[in-house]
């Protein structure tokens, strides 16, 4: 199975947040994860940082932020070249999605944990 290095965007150390999940899913599917949230802190072993993290080789970037807190990290998203990024439900953005689209990165309107629990990811 390819895995696919995928950054979570709005990540939540809150087991209640969908973000939570997501980053336990790709871990258990082992897609390597890299996560930025709004503090400091760890999910079964993987760090959320508060800054966003220069990385290399990122296939999937997944938005968990309304489109008001995407605006802050448009330019850090797009330097990453992602394949696609998942605009999860609450976080589709027509703006991010064309600007997306140019750079030619696919924006997909889904849901990770579906795609995932599907066999779509």
């Amino acid at each position: 199975m390819e895995t696919k290095k995928t950054l979570v965007l709005g990540a939540s150390a809150n087991p209640s947040r969908y973000s939570y999940l997501a980053m336990n899913r790709l871990k258990a599917g082992r897609h390597p994860v890299v996560a930025v949230g709004r503090k400091d802190t760890e999910v079964a072993g993987i760090s959320i940082s508060k800054t966003p993290v220069a990385e290399e080789g990122v296939d999937t970037v997944t938005l968990y932020l309304n489109p008001t807190h995407q605006q802050e990290y448009y330019d850090y998203i797009l330097s990453l070249n992602p394949k696609r990024i998942i605009f999860n439900p609450g976080t589709e953005n027509p703006e991010l999605m064309k600007m997306a689209e140019e750079k030619g990165i696919e924006p997909v309107v889904a849901c990770t944990l579906v795609m995932l629990a599907t066999g779509q990811y």
